[in-house]
């Protein structure tokens, strides 16, 4: 059965956040080498590609010992901690925060400061150890509860009022069931703050329709993306013959056996260029065995 048709997702690729942060490493790199409190997106092209350019990714123990030098704080957001850190040790910021996580951040502050005298507690949810939620649970001094699963509830004393947030990447099928799980437990008020971002909340319908439009998917993304996972059980969900690839010679013969549409998605982590050469490398397949 021929290739007939390779299609690029439209909706996939960077988000804001993503394309801000970028933005503003290769402007700085103009001035030189400039250090990274992690890697800047989940995905290793990308990584790589600004490495040669001088940029330098750094974990926070290596941060610390830093003095007199610039360092990029990614679209993820970092911690109170880290701001006060460059600031002793006369580092300059660049600060690539997203302004969503960022707005995000202050809500949570202002919602501990404000159960801290209520009797409440904020909940979080998000996946732990992310560096979104590190970031946001600093804004509570540690003090919040952060749920990844309905298990995880159990947790939460639901005697005392809940204020509830998500993680800006989460998604929303799993945000509504732990708001009913919580609202179903709760003896106490439970305020909800939806902090999904929409750039990724909406990506969920788009791409199960253009899942289900092709005979197999190939999923490009970093393999530390949690967004990238996320979407990938999406495109699971809808069609079977979906392959999660981080490159684009990851793409086997084998895997174009029976397929006339191929559909080529991305994270919000995923650069534009990994989807076209995933493509390409169909189409170079497809025709080295007389499949297009």
């Amino acid at each position: 059965m021929p290739v007939t048709r390779v299609e690029i997702d439209k909706n996939s690729g960077f988000c804001f956040g993503v394309v801000n942060a970028i933005r503003k490493a290769e402007e700085e790199l103009r001035r030189g080498p400039l250090y990274c409190i992690g890697d800047i997106v989940h995905n290793d092209i990308e990584v790589r590609r600004l490495a040669r350019r001088g940029l330098c990714p750094i974990d926070h123990e290596t941060f610390s010992g830093l003095r007199r030098c610039r360092v990029l704080f990614r679209a993820h957001g970092e911690p109170p901690s880290s701001y006060a850190l460059a600031v002793r040790n006369e580092i300059e910021v660049i600060d690539a925060s997203c302004p969503v996580v960022l707005d995000l951040q202050r809500k949570i502050r202002e919602a501990h400061a404000r159960t801290r005298t209520g009797g409440g507690q904020v909940v979080i949810y998000g996946k732990p150890g992310h560096a979104e939620v590190v970031a946001l649970l600093a804004q509570t001094g540690g003090e919040a509860l952060v749920v990844e699963g309905v298990e995880d509830l159990e947790a939460v004393d639901f005697t005392r009022p809940v204020v509830l947030f998500s993680q800006t990447t989460q998604g929303l099928d799993g945000f509504k069931e732990i708001v009913e799980r919580a609202r179903e437990r709760a003896t106490a008020p439970v305020s909800v703050h939806d902090t999904i971002c929409r750039k990724v909340a909406n990506r969920v319908p788009q791409l199960k329709a253009f899942a289900a439009s092709h005979d197999a998917i190939f999923f490009v993304s970093g393999e530390k993306s949690s967004n990238g996972k996320q979407l990938f059980s999406v495109c699971r969900e809808v069609n079977p013959r979906s392959y999660f690839i981080q490159h684009a010679s990851d793409i086997r013969v084998e895997m174009l056996d029976n397929i006339e549409s191929v559909g080529v998605s991305g994270a919000t982590s995923t650069p534009r260029r990994a989807m076209e050469e995933a493509a390409a490398r169909v189409r170079q397949l497809a025709q080295e065995c007389n499949l297009l």
